[in-house]
């Protein structure tokens, strides 16, 4: 078999499939107004406490559908317990907005849409569950450890303190984990038809998140660093 053949073919796998026709979308999300600027230290504390609230709400539901699609054979594999986050979300809105902040920084508009999703997609249809649980988490596994550094570096955060939320050292290996991902995406029992259903609802994921990002964006002044 040719270089060029190889490369054909590894294309035609479907987690291949799935960032090549997503990519676009992972950039854009990447590159929100909001999350640009919190990256290079251009926004106060408050800011990312507001961000993680918002990871705090949509993840609270996501799992919730894993305790549900942990007895289906098709999604089990993609939501072993130690991915979980919800304890970690927990302690970091604690440590950064102390008790009560649930009143302080409650859903905005387009998390309110993302839960309304996940409740709608991810608790009887494997195929999106699966496409939610990709978005977030391996999003969170790879560039969240770059968000989190910068987080320790602008705030003076020490250890995992308000970032336990991008700590996965009860999974072990990232890229191990990542790639037994993947593998999970190719040799799962999608036909064409649901491989599109999800790649779909992948791209509805990635919008949703942008959206989160710019409603945040909308409130930005008021965290912004004094020049």
């Amino acid at each position: 078999m040719t270089t060029t053949e190889t490369a054909e073919t590894a294309e035609e796998t479907f987690s291949a499939l799935i960032r090549k026709r997503s990519w676009g979308s992972h950039q854009s999300a990447e590159g929100e107004g909001f999350l640009d600027v919190l990256m290079r230290g251009g926004l106060t504390r408050d800011a990312y406490t507001a961000m993680v609230a918002q990871h705090y709400w949509a993840y609270e539901v996501l799992e919730q559908a894993s305790v549900v699609m942990r007895d289906d054979a098709v999604a089990a594999p993609f939501c072993p317990e130690s991915l979980d986050r919800m304890a970690a979300l927990e302690a970091d809105m604690l440590f950064l907005a102390g008790e009560g902040w649930q009143e302080k920084y409650p859903a905005n508009a387009a998390t309110q849409r993302y839960i309304d999703r996940i409740r709608e997609k991810c608790f009887d249809w494997p195929g999106g569950y699966v496409a939610h649980h990709y978005t977030r988490y391996l999003g969170d596994m790879s560039g969240g450890q770059h968000i989190a550094k910068l987080m320790r570096r602008h705030f003076g955060l020490e250890g995992n303190e308000g970032t336990e939320f991008y700590n996965f050292e009860a999974v072990g290996d990232l890229d191990a984990f990542k790639t037994g991902y993947r593998a999970s995406l190719d040799n799962g029992p999608w036909d064409d038809e649901e491989k599109e259903r999800i790649i779909q609802e992948v791209l509805f994921a990635y919008a949703v998140n942008s959206a989160v990002l710019q409603d945040l964006g909308a409130e930005m002044e008021q965290w912004r660093k004094a020049e």
